[in-house]
């Protein structure tokens, strides 16, 4: 069985979509949420906007590489969790982060999610990239981050300028979504595709 919820969000218009395998549940599929919400965001990108009023409703449509332990009442170090990483480790000079990636997980047009797809992020972070988001408010997040490599399609690795064993907590945010490379940074503002269980049906501003 599977649950479909129909959510639209009031302050801006919103509708997102969620299919989740639950075969134990017995409610009934389909339905509409509707949830309030303080502020009408200038797109549904999450790396172009500031504050909570764009992460907040997309959340949901996209997945980190790591994530905070939605059940510890206090975020820190020691309660982040894998989300689209399976693992991670730190080279010996302390500068090389590497993470192992879940295999079979797609984007939600059906295109495979790959370490390509996190370094292109980051690279959009960076300013590296040949797309260019057009705000980038976390930039200075990554002043000491020198590049991204990859090592086949399941393991990517961050190289740091000098030790900081903090960075990771900086992947853990709600405003570290990893992005697909095969989508313009331009699409994701009105429709994003992300790899979380909800998928992004429509978004209309101010309404």
């Amino acid at each position: 069985m599977r649950q479909v919820w129909f959510a639209k969000l009031v302050g801006c218009s919103l509708a997102v979509l969620a299919l989740l395998a639950a075969p134990a549940l017995a409610e009934k599929a389909g339905g509409i949420l509707k949830v309030y919400f303080f502020d009408s965001p200038a797109s549904m990108s999450i790396h172009e906007e500031a504050t909570i009023a764009g992460q907040g409703p997309m959340m949901g449509v996209f997945n980190n590489l790591v994530m905070y332990d939605q059940h510890v009442a206090q975020s820190g170090i020691n309660s982040i969790v894998p989300d689209l990483a399976t693992e991670w480790s730190w080279d010996e000079a302390k500068t090389g982060l590497t993470f192992k990636l879940r295999s079979g997980v797609k984007w939600h047009d059906g295109k495979p999610f790959t370490a390509a797809d996190v370094k292109c992020t980051w690279e959009l972070l960076l300013g590296t990239a040949s797309d260019k988001l057009r705000v980038n408010p976390r930039k200075a997040w990554y002043r000491n981050l020198d590049s991204i490599s990859t090592n086949g399609d399941l393991e990517v690795t961050f190289h740091l300028k000098r030790p900081q064993p903090a960075f990771i907590a900086l992947l853990a945010s709600g405003f570290s979504p990893v992005y697909p490379c095969h989508v313009p940074a331009a699409q994701m503002r009105q429709h994003p595709i992300g790899t979380g269980p909800f998928k992004s049906v429509e978004f209309k501003p101010n309404e």
